[in-house]
């Protein structure tokens, strides 16, 4: 629905501001900023822009602009202005900024994620963990993203897939593909890499796999998985036109997942869920070009010289900032929400949510 306002219960004190959510097509982005408007306690209006199709995966060049939005197929951006903008991503943060240039510099915004910008365009950045983000005022780093599984869609696929689960033997390991990112590969050699890895462990434990691909799983990997799939064990290729994906089934019913490195989100709802989880790490891309700026993100986003000459640009919008996906992992593995794969699982680990009662409080002082 288009404008839709949706209401929350009064917030404490007498005014309450307008709010906009301004937000793609992209659902786990979506889902993070629900996530933060909901812990604010305020209305707030949903603003759903749709990129040109030039723009769905190219990269328009960042600034205060709707060149890059479809505007017939977009929610409307007029007045009434909002008092504070949530959004998220590059191609929402540029329309967050034009937003704010019409309203005379009114609303506060605040992004999730990285900016494409210099620090000091948002007043301010919740940052999740698999960014290098550099220490500043209004950068407030999060332990793990705001991503999670909705819980009643969970419990409705459990009374769905629980009965078509239930003769599968038991450890259920759900398997979730995701596909090649940079600086990483995942080629045919890759998946028989992980295949190798999955028959040691049911030949070592017993119990059955359930892999399930996604949307950037490339086909022949697709192909390796499904070849070499062991007896017993089931396999979903994902296609847009499907309604029959098992992954909220596997998120209620799996007794534990493998999940492959690039995928946050996965990572996370199946942390968030308190379930036993282990990453398979991706190779490092052959290219020496991208493995050279790998290497170069990481030192200028460590400690020392370069780190500190790095934070420094970074603040202006001089260099990018990069993700670490390793490093993410690594965080994972300190607070025991998963292990490397091939060690073994561990029992599920309760995440206590304060963080998220501490970033709603500074988005509540910015509007004050």
């Amino acid at each position: 629905m288009r404008n839709a306002i949706h209401d929350q219960p009064p917030a404490s004190g007498p005014a309450r501001p307008r709010v906009w959510l301004i937000q793609s097509d992209k659902l786990g982005d979506n889902a993070q900023l629900r996530v933060l408007a909901d812990a604010l306690g305020w209305p707030y209006e949903v603003r759903r822009v749709l990129m040109k199709p030039e723009y769905v995966f190219g990269k328009p060049r960042f600034a205060a602009s709707l060149h890059h939005i479809d505007a017939q197929r977009s929610d409307p951006l007029a007045p009434p202005w909002p008092d504070l903008v949530l959004t998220i991503g590059r191609r929402c943060a540029m329309v967050a900024l034009w937003v704010r240039e019409q309203a005379g510099g009114r609303p506060r915004i605040v992004l999730v994620g990285r900016p494409k910008k210099g620090l000091d365009a948002f007043d301010l950045i919740v940052a999740p963990p698999q960014f290098r983000m550099p220490e500043a005022e209004n950068v407030e780093p999060l332990s793990l993203p705001l991503m999670r599984a909705d819980p009643e869609r969970v419990m409705a696929a459990r009374e769905e897939w629980g009965p078509r689960l239930a003769a599968m033997p038991r450890p259920l390991t759900a398997v979730l593909v995701g596909g090649a990112t940079k600086p990483f590969r995942f080629d045919r050699e890759t998946a028989g890499e992980l295949m190798v890895g999955l028959e040691a462990l049911l030949a070592r434990e017993g119990g059955s796999l359930y892999l399930t691909t996604s949307r950037r799983t490339p086909p022949e990997v697709v192909e390796e998985l499904r070849a070499r799939l062991p007896a017993g064990s089931a396999f979903y290729t994902w296609r847009p036109e499907c309604g029959e994906n098992p992954y909220f089934g596997l998120l209620a019913c799996a007794d534990r997942f493998v999940v492959t490195g690039d995928s946050v989100s996965m990572m996370v709802e199946v942390a968030r869920l308190g379930r036993p989880l282990a990453i398979y790490d991706l190779p490092l891309s052959r290219e020496p070009l991208v493995r050279w700026r790998h290497r170069l993100g990481r030192a200028v986003s460590g400690a020392g010289v370069l780190g500190r000459i790095g934070g420094g640009l970074q603040k202006r919008g001089l260099i990018g900032i990069t993700r670490d996906l390793q490093g993410f992992h690594a965080r994972l593995y300190a607070q025991g929400l998963a292990v490397p794969f091939g060690m073994p699982f561990r029992p599920p680990r309760r995440i206590v949510e304060e963080e998220l009662d501490r970033i709603a409080r500074r988005v509540r002082r910015l509007v004050a």
